[in-house]
């Protein structure tokens, strides 16, 4: 590979990712589905100038991310994610939160890493299981939703 350009000069497919979470450990069951959220949008502020009706400026106010969401299959109790989410999101506020980085990794075919992203300061906001439907044959799947501080393309 050389440059900007991927094999054959087509982008990569977004199926094959990984996902770290923490001080850079892989977690054993942190196989996911599907990720998304991760983008960075800057805010503005409209400013309508006095006495020139033709013009609305547009002031950059902030920067804010989306949540980042995670889904995958139902695991255990026991599961280190698991417990994490349990913990923050059942625990009454009586411990800290613990803020993590969450970095998530698009892959070549041969496992090198072509882009990654960390989200630095991430924590469990919502922690979700699909409906159940007795009509289909799918895997039961849960939704795990991260706020997190700011993000980094290190790729």
């Amino acid at each position: 590979m050389s440059g900007e350009y991927f094999e054959g000069g087509y982008p990569p497919p977004a199926f094959y990712f990984t996902v770290t979470i923490g001080d850079g450990m892989q977690v054993p069951d942190a196989s996911f589905s599907e990720v998304s959220g991760i983008s960075i949008e800057m805010e503005t502020e409209a400013v309508v100038e006095g006495g020139e009706n033709r013009f609305v400026h547009q002031l950059p106010k902030s920067i804010k991310h989306p949540n980042l969401e995670l889904k995958r299959g139902l695991t255990t109790l026991s599961s280190p994610l698991v417990k994490w989410c349990k913990d923050t999101l059942e625990g009454a506020f009586i411990k800290p939160i613990e803020p993590k980085t969450i970095v998530v990794k698009l892959n070549g075919a041969e496992g090198e890493v072509l882009r990654a992203w960390a989200l630095i300061g991430a924590y469990p906001v919502k922690w979700d299981v699909e409906g159940f439907n007795a009509t289909k044959n799918e895997v039961a799947i849960e939704k795990m939703t991260f706020a997190y501080t700011y993000s980094k393309r290190s790729k």
